[in-house]
């Protein structure tokens, strides 16, 4: 838990920075702080569905060995 802490607030900072330099603006760099990894969850979880169906499709994975 503590890694994915850490990971939030360097997403966060990151992205409350960009914001800022690109605006010089508090506001804005505090709403894409906020905003943008909202957002990129949400993607993630969809993008984590779609991968999940492509793989049922697929089959199980194969062991890449050689029966011998």
């Amino acid at each position: 838990m503590g890694k994915t802490l850490s990971f939030a607030a360097v997403h966060f900072s990151v992205a409350f920075s960009v914001g800022y330099l690109m605006t010089g603006s508090v506001l804005v760099g505090g709403a894409l702080a906020l905003v943008e990894p909202a957002l990129n969850t949400v993607a993630f979880h969809l993008h984590e569905k779609v991968w999940k169906r492509l793989e049922a499709r697929r089959g199980p994975p194969s062991t890449g060995m050689l029966a011998g």
